[in-house]
């Protein structure tokens, strides 16, 4: 019983015991009797006040304990919690507030909230609180009294009375100067302190929203807000059922994977990432109907539905729209951002019964089209299954060798021109297939990377040459005759996913340490596209790896998109030319003076230089004469195995 009610009683109980008086009156010999009921009249009206009043205690109890409750919320929550009027003077402020702008809760009610904003966000705050009345969200510096700015999250939600006027605002600031796992934390908190509060305000409606809420995260991508794969599917999955029902009823499935994002990424940094993913996804909106559908994957991964559609012709030019929308510049940090899309497209004319046969198809022509360069598309055919189907019988077969150890490593030469003596050699892995015999890494190596078991291979490899090369030394260190007076050096290949992993480092030292070789015997080669793709992070790993003692070269030099005017800034040893600027004829294929360039850009930066593809005595003679230091080729040996190369070895040739 409220207030109200409680009145609303004490007043009948008075309009009572009034017309008991009124009779009284008009009835003067029944007083004793009048009397009589007056007092059972008021014997039950105060019972009924007693009983009343009672329940008007019990409810104010059960008021003061929610009030109780909410303000031990209040004060006790984790994130800072402020109400202010609508000027932005602070009414209340928890103890979490109080710690932020390090003052006493006394210094902070009462004052405007702008005092505590950095200066150079006050007329920001002071323009978005005075012409909105919508809850807002900012992230701007704030100034606690004693301290220095810090930036924080700010969520502005206004207060209005029972006639929908604005009262005032509550405020939800979080200092988010710490790392990801505090933003976390500090998320968690917020959402724990604004149900308590909705709870507060009207439970059924808090269960309501949260449960839409719920519904919606379940169904879409948390960045971009696209359908996600389960609805994506569900729609996909109704088209395919109509198409059962009614045979001229045509739809496509679209697959796109951004290209070169992952450069974007890494050289940019994942906000500009995700910035460029919801432009992504924008954009792929403005090109579709009503009626389709662009659903997020995951990383770069986007698919569309093109439901109702007449012919492949129509397809084709929403795919043209696509990559001319894709193609169009956005600046994203700074920097002017543009990408291309690989698209592989199934059409439901192909007679399928299962959506997700239809998104694998797709998938499947999208890496097809990726193989033919960016921006390109495919549609699926059935040869294109049977190829996916024999790429995935080769990866279970790689994963298998890696367990049976079906690999072997072979060694080829690596020859000092001044001296015509092997100063080395270069690490080349081969398979021993069960059924192919020797499998050259053309044939493997690019699925090997594609789903990094390159990196279980080459950590064999390494252990593998390492053992070896210092077995070798051993051997020469025993023996007489005319033999190298430095030791053999060994040179193997570094990929892309080994030289970005965390553990590169710790691995190659255990491998020297178990093998016994010393750091300056080996030389790791790095692509130039493998550097110039981890930009400024690839010469803080290149300086670690040097500080290891280890030489570094950039092999297959020239080939690659490197920046000249940076290459001073890697810490390398050597360049390695490419075997298709020395084999074949190097004066009649025009490759003379790329070879006379990069020998004397080498020489000006003060490293080494060694030529691949040695294949003729010309060829020799010519690299000689540009003053070039190493060789390699078929000229030399072939590419060799362990015994072989130990034979070659002790026969100590000279060129």
């Amino acid at each position: 019983m409220d207030v109200d009610e409680f009145s609303q009683q004490i007043e009948e109980l008075r309009s009572r015991v009034r017309g008991i008086w009124q009779r009284t009156a008009t009835q003067p010999n029944s007083q004793q009797g009048l009397i009589i009921e007056a007092f059972d009249e008021l014997q039950i009206a105060v019972e009924e006040l007693l009983a009343a009043s009672e329940e008007l205690y019990t409810t104010r109890a059960a008021v003061e304990r929610e009030c109780q409750r909410y303000q031990e919320l209040f004060n006790f929550a984790p994130d800072a919690y402020l109400v202010t009027d609508t000027a932005g003077k602070i009414l209340e402020a928890n103890n979490a507030a109080v710690t932020m702008f390090s003052v006493h809760l006394k210094y902070l009610v009462g004052k405007p909230l702008i005092l505590f904003i950095a200066q150079q966000d006050r007329q920001f705050f002071h323009s978005q609180i005075n012409n909105s009345q919508q809850i807002q969200d900012w992230v701007i510096d704030l100034k606690p009294r004693f301290s220095k700015p810090f930036p924080a999250s700010i969520r502005a939600s206004p207060v209005y009375d029972s006639q929908e006027k604005l009262v005032g605002w509550r405020w939800l600031l979080r200092n988010i100067s710490e790392a990801k796992q505090a933003e976390e934390r500090m998320a968690k908190r917020t959402e724990e302190l604004a149900k308590a509060n909705q709870q507060l305000l009207s439970e059924i409606t808090e269960r309501k929203r949260a449960e839409s809420q719920l519904l919606h995260l379940a169904l879409h991508d948390v960045l971009t807000g696209l359908p996600n794969r389960a609805l994506f599917m569900n729609r996909l999955k109704d088209a395919v059922n109509y198409s059962k029902r009614h045979s001229d009823y045509l739809f496509a499935v679209l697959f796109l994977d951004l290209d070169r994002f992952k450069l974007i990424n890494d050289s940019l940094g994942h906000a500009v990432g995700d910035q460029l993913l919801l432009t992504v996804a924008q954009r792929l909106q403005e090109c579709l109907r009503s009626t389709d559908i662009a659903g997020r994957l995951g990383g770069d991964e986007f698919i569309i539905l093109l439901v109702g559609i007449k012919d492949v012709v129509e397809v084709l030019a929403v795919v043209e729209r696509i990559q001319n929308k894709l193609a169009l510049p956005v600046i994203l940090g700074g920097q002017k951002v543009s990408t291309t899309a690989s698209i592989g497209i199934t059409l439901s004319i192909t007679g399928y019964k299962e959506p997700e046969d239809l998104l694998r198809d797709a998938d499947i022509a999208m890496y097809r089209a990726k193989t033919q360069g960016r921006g390109c598309y495919q549609i699926f055919n059935t040869d294109m299954h049977i190829q996916a189907i024999a790429h995935l019988e080769l990866v279970n077969e790689l994963r298998r060798a890696i367990e049976l150890q079906e690999f072997q490593v072979y060694y080829q030469p690596i020859v000092s021109l001044s001296s015509g003596r092997i100063t080395g050699f270069e690490a080349l892995v081969r398979w021993l297939h069960p059924k192919h015999g020797i499998v050259l890494p053309e044939y493997f190596m690019s699925i090997a990377q594609e789903t990094r078991l390159i990196i279980l291979i080459e950590q064999w490899v390494l252990y593998e040459a390492c053992g070896q090369i210092q077995q070798w030394q051993k051997q020469l260190s025993s023996s007489c005759g005319d033999l190298p007076e430095s030791p053999l050096t060994i040179s193997i290949n570094l990929c892309s996913n080994r030289f970005s992993e965390e553990n590169l480092l710790p691995h190659i030292n255990k491998v020297l340490q178990d093998t016994g070789l010393d750091a300056p015997s080996l030389t790791l080669e790095i692509t130039e596209s493998v550097i110039m793709e981890n930009n400024d992070k690839a010469i803080i790993r290149l300086k670690e790896l040097r500080n290891l003692g280890i030489k570094l070269a950039i092999d297959d030099f020239g080939t690659g998109y490197s920046s000249l005017g940076r290459l001073h800034h890697f810490p390398i040893n050597q360049l390695k030319i490419d075997r298709s600027f020395v084999s074949g004829d190097i004066i009649d294929d025009g490759n003379l003076d790329i070879v006379e360039t990069i020998i004397t850009l080498a020489h000006k930066l003060g490293v080494d230089v060694t030529a691949e593809g040695v294949e003729t005595e010309e060829q020799l003679g010519m690299l000689k004469k540009l003053n070039c230091e190493y060789g390699q080729g078929y000229f030399f040996s072939h590419p060799l195995n362990s015994s072989q190369a130990t034979a070659l070895i002790m026969a100590n040739p000279q060129w």
